[in-house]
């Protein structure tokens, strides 16, 4: 990860899924290897990507057995070609082949994700839009994917929803049927409201638009961000002109595409000038790189 240590809730994620994969105790291994016999390993990556979660691998090794020595030789967010060796491991080989799963499954499925980030950051790269994850994360897993997304050199759209005001179709639809509000006017005055009188620091506000009057009815002070939801190139287009007209200065709200981009049309919806382009497929669709632990013998 790009931090150096985990967090009190990502190691009980580590535990829990070392607990998953144990059951009662490595049976195979235990018949085996006798308990006290040294050994050693290396993960290596089998295709080219972007490494995400070797401190997640350290960790699963760290619990299974303190005597372990994980040596990290890459580092989050660096490239790396097949062959190339991402850790090195020694210690008992009981040890070893009981926390092989589950350090590889997190390092495969975070250095996946890091890898697919990077080939959209690259598919922007010349433009203003920055390639953002959304909460489509795995449950109990987000702090790992989205870590492995800025790995991979993207941002977050919103990390859970205490992190903005973020009015989407449903709210309205919500606020229509409990008489809170008709309009999308009507939404954006009332969360533009709460958000001012909030206590401590000030929440961004932002609102998603179905289509150009949408958009219109959002484009007012006090909103931070119009999402263009599911709008096409063109439609995004012609969002950032009406933007420039109603704000001159260059004041107005960020924009941001989201909704079924993937890489074959992401370099299209940046060209438009929208600064934020969310993309849920980053974490849920992102396939794991291949890697593979090999004991030494």
């Amino acid at each position: 990860m790009l931090q150096t240590a985990l967090s009190d809730a990502e190691r009980s994620v580590v535990a829990a899924a070392l607990a998953e994969d144990f059951a009662r105790s490595d049976v195979t291994t235990m018949a085996l290897v006798p308990a006290a016999a040294p050994g050693s390993a290396e993960i290596r990556a089998k295709q080219a990507g972007v490494v995400a979660g070797v401190a997640v691998a350290e960790e699963a090794f760290r619990q299974v057995d303190p005597l372990v020595r994980f040596s990290a030789l890459a580092r989050d967010g660096e490239r790396v070609v097949p062959g190339r060796v991402v850790a090195r491991i020694e210690g008992p080989l009981l040890s070893l082949l009981t926390g092989e799963r589950v350090a590889v499954n997190f390092l495969q499925r975070m250095s996946g994700i890091a890898t697919f980030t990077a080939q959209f950051v690259a598919a922007v790269s010349g433009t203003n839009a920055r390639i953002l994850a959304t909460r489509k994360t795995a449950p109990g897993l987000r702090p790992f994917d989205l870590a492995a997304v800025r790995a991979g050199g993207g941002g977050v759209h919103r990390e859970s929803l205490s992190a903005q005001v973020l009015v989407k179709e449903n709210h309205l639809r919500a606020a229509r049927a409990a008489g809170t509000a008709r309009t999308m006017s009507d939404v954006v005055a009332r969360v533009v409201a709460a958000a001012a009188a909030a206590d401590g620091s000030r929440p961004k506000v932002g609102i998603e638009a179905a289509d150009l009057a949408e958009f219109r009815a959002a484009l007012v002070a006090g909103v931070d961000v119009v999402l263009l939801d599911n709008f096409t190139p063109e439609a995004c287009a012609g969002a950032v002109a009406i933007r420039a007209a109603v704000f001159p200065a260059g004041d107005g709200p960020e924009l941001e595409a989201s909704g079924g981009i993937t890489l074959a049309t992401v370099a299209e919806y940046a060209a438009t000038g929208v600064e934020r382009i969310s993309i849920g497929a980053l974490t849920h669709s992102a396939p794991a790189l291949d890697l593979s632990m090999k004991v030494a013998g």
